[in-house]
């Protein structure tokens, strides 16, 4: 009985494994389709989205089947209720990375600026995710601690895109509604930062029993 328990458990763990590559495919993809300005991988990530929503229910439903049939305790049972809550993050985030690309399909041009720092931003969420996912799925409290700590670097690089976006509009104030587009998607960006530092305070959670500081159970962004 318990053999079947922990696979059990393993699977959970691979298909949690699973659902952060699926998103964090969508980020890359979302990004990518922005700054090519492509239509059709646009519409493909937001086609995604569903595949994602699946994946969500698929772990949702393995979670209450854990809870149900082995009435799980103590480090196990904060593990699975962890789960449900992560879910519920990175679902969110395939939703940010499906509205990333809903603006792409509405610009009619970038304004004149590298789009590096967005770039950056993208990559910064994406490793963010992964070691957040890393950090549940491994019970790892240091790369958890290392992705909480790493938001800073998101925030800074949201401040930087948005400073970029200002000069843009002040050399050519016909860029503004581009720009005020370009900004949402940033903002998308740090609130999948920020759902990354939830699950990796969840993990904490899950490893040690105490909530980690700021650990958000109703952000509804």
């Amino acid at each position: 009985m318990r053999d079947l328990y922990n696979r059990q458990l393993r699977q959970l763990n691979g298909e949690l494994i699973h659902m952060g590559e699926m998103i964090e495919k969508a980020i890359s993809s979302a990004v990518s389709a922005l700054v090519e300005r492509d239509d059709q991988k646009a519409r493909e990530i937001i086609a995604f989205d569903d595949e994602i929503d699946q994946q969500e229910r698929l772990i949702e439903s393995m979670c209450m089947k854990l809870l149900l049939a082995q009435q799980p305790v103590a480090g196990d049972l904060r593990m699975v209720s962890s789960a449900l809550k992560v879910i519920t993050d990175m679902e969110r985030i395939g939703d940010h990375a499906a509205d990333i690309s809903e603006i792409e399909l509405m610009l009619d041009q970038l304004p004149p600026m590298t789009n590096e720092s967005l770039r950056r931003m993208a990559t910064e969420t994406s490793v963010m995710l992964m070691r957040s996912i890393e950090s549940f799925a491994e019970r790892d409290q240091g790369k958890a601690l290392w992705v909480i700590e790493h938001d800073d670097v998101v925030d800074g690089l949201f401040v930087t895109v948005k400073r970029e976006l200002i000069e843009a509009i002040r050399e050519r104030p016909e860029n503004g509604e581009c720009a005020a587009d370009l900004l949402m998607a940033a903002k998308y960006f740090e609130r999948i930062g920020d759902h990354a530092t939830n699950i990796a305070e969840w993990a904490i959670y899950a490893i040690t029993g105490e909530h980690a500081r700021g650990t958000d159970e109703g952000d509804p962004s």
